[in-house]
């Protein structure tokens, strides 16, 4: 799934360099876009049926920067799925220069007690990430 936008004012220093933390924010974007391409909001998902999908680990390399009115394309693909959780792998591309790349591990959580708990994936919505991480050297786990 890619997801692109362009680099706004405020996403930057005072270098004119984007501020690392940005880049965590764009991981977070990407997923809620792969997850409205396999046809699920998570808004609507929480919303709904009071799932959400905690981060738990999340990691950034950066090789190169990115700069104000820089256009950006992030390509993002299920890595990793385990019964209650998965890794999603993004990567950051300016043109065809590779310049970032991180990954989320999330939590498929249930809020509708009085603690967030964790949950199976659905078996329908399984299947369809594992269509998408088969593009990154998806792996199956317990």
């Amino acid at each position: 799934m890619e997801y692109s936008f362009r680099v706004h004012w405020g996403d930057t220093d005072a270098a004119g360099i984007v501020f690392y933390p940005n880049f965590y924010k764009w991981m977070d974007e990407a997923t809620h876009h792969f997850f409205a391409s396999l046809g699920r909001s998570t808004w609507k998902l929480f919303q709904e049926e009071r799932i959400g999908m905690p981060i738990v680990e999340a990691k950034c390399v950066f090789h190169a920067p990115l700069f104000f009115e820089d256009q950006v394309c992030v390509k993002s693909a299920v890595a990793e799925l385990r019964e209650k959780s998965f890794r999603i792998h993004h990567q950051f591309f300016r043109g065809g220069q590779l310049v970032a790349e991180g990954y989320e591990v999330r939590v498929w959580t249930t809020f509708a007690g009085d603690r967030p708990k964790a949950a199976p994936l659905p078996a329908e919505l399984r299947e369809k990430m594992k269509r998408e991480g088969a593009m990154i050297g998806y792996k199956e786990g317990s």
